[in-house]
């Protein structure tokens, strides 16, 4: 999902795979692939159908994308901006 692999370059996809992991206890190892595949399905099925999400306004993303009504911004951004270039700059 990364060009180099660094959680700053997706926050957004870091952070579903760290709620899939520990919500939906993910972080363990499975007898075989094709039961993985079938808990990560049912997991993602549950996170968009069941899962009430604080940046959808406390809705399921299914409702969310299917209502009419703007959503409340219900979080605060604390993270620093990620500067690809400056850090490359301190390297070099």
């Amino acid at each position: 999902m990364t060009e180099n692999g660094e959680a700053y370059e997706n926050p957004i996809a870091e952070r579903i795979n760290g709620i899939l992991k520990t919500e939906f206890k993910l972080n363990r190892i499975f007898q075989s692939r094709s039961q993985a595949m079938h808990e990560v399905a049912k997991s993602i099925d549950s996170y968009n159908h069941l899962r009430p999400h604080m940046s959808c306004d406390y809705l399921t993303p299914v409702i969310a994308h299917t209502t009419e009504q703007p959503l409340i911004k219900r979080w605060k951004n604390c993270r620093k901006k990620y500067n690809r270039t400056k850090e490359k700059q301190l390297i070099l």
